[in-house]
């Protein structure tokens, strides 16, 4: 399942890792986000791989939370899903190697925080990122705590989070969200020549700004607040709410 969910594939010194399920957009269920894991860290452990570049199949990098895999539950049948979230981040921000994301089509909610999660952020002008967790009645994981207001400041980060709204991949980059735009169809070339630059760079080096740029702060405080947080939320009236509306194809009537 591993194999199928997510794919992997070395470019000398350069591990692609691509979201394997384009029928939905590369959502993320539970075994995604396990594969996902795996993956990332199975490329962290090979010394042969110096960078890392996360894309997604198809024509999205990830639509987000897999909602048709949801529903309510009590926090501690929810545990396990946000843990497997903060996993995947954990992985990206806890090797030294820098993981690029390649962002095409749609990054919305999950899909948005696991690109922020990256060290850098390569997207197509036309691709489109929204934090949109509460759309159902959520507030979000995989980092998107930490991640967001360190690119673009608290203030900024709480409206786009209460606010959610579409950017693309050129506003995403005027805004600090992303750091390079490109052609359409082209995000994954260009993230493939800066992790070739990257990979030819100093390990070492490479490793300790990644490790000195997330102190004072550490964001692994903000993953465990996050898992805390968001099973809570997964047993909410909101929550089925959200989830409700969307098989229903209404708008959501959030009560609190």
């Amino acid at each position: 399942m591993t194999e199928c969910l997510v794919l992997t594939s070395d470019r000398g010194p350069l591990r692609v890792v691509t979201l394997n399920r384009p029928a939905v957009r590369n959502a993320i269920d539970v075994p995604l986000r396990v594969a996902l894991a795996e993956a990332l860290e199975a490329a962290a452990a090979d010394p042969g791989v110096r960078c890392i570049v996360l894309t997604g199949a198809g024509s999205s990098f990830c639509a987000g939370g897999d909602i048709s895999s949801m529903e309510r539950q009590p926090r501690e049948a929810t545990l396990p899903r946000a843990e497997a979230a903060a996993r995947v981040v954990r992985a990206i921000w806890g090797t030294p190697k820098p993981v690029i994301a390649a962002v095409e089509g749609s990054a919305f909610g999950a899909g948005t925080a696991l690109a922020l999660a990256c060290d850098r952020v390569v997207t197509a002008s036309d691709a489109v990122f929204s934090t949109s967790f509460t759309a159902v009645g959520l507030a979000g994981d995989m980092g998107i705590f930490a991640s967001l207001p360190a690119r673009i400041g608290n203030a900024r980060a709480k409206q786009l989070m209460m606010l959610p709204r579409r950017l693309s991949g050129t506003e995403a980059v005027e805004l600090g969200l992303a750091d390079e735009v490109v052609e359409p169809g082209t995000a994954l070339v260009r993230a493939v020549a800066d992790g070739d630059r990257l990979a030819a760079g100093p390990p070492l080096a490479l490793g300790a700004i990644k490790q000195l740029l997330s102190r004072p702060r550490s964001p692994y405080d903000v993953l465990d607040l996050e898992v805390q947080t968001q099973a809570d939320l997964f047993d909410t009236d909101d929550f089925a709410e959200g989830v409700a509306a969307f098989h229903e194809k209404r708008t959501p009537v959030f009560r609190g």
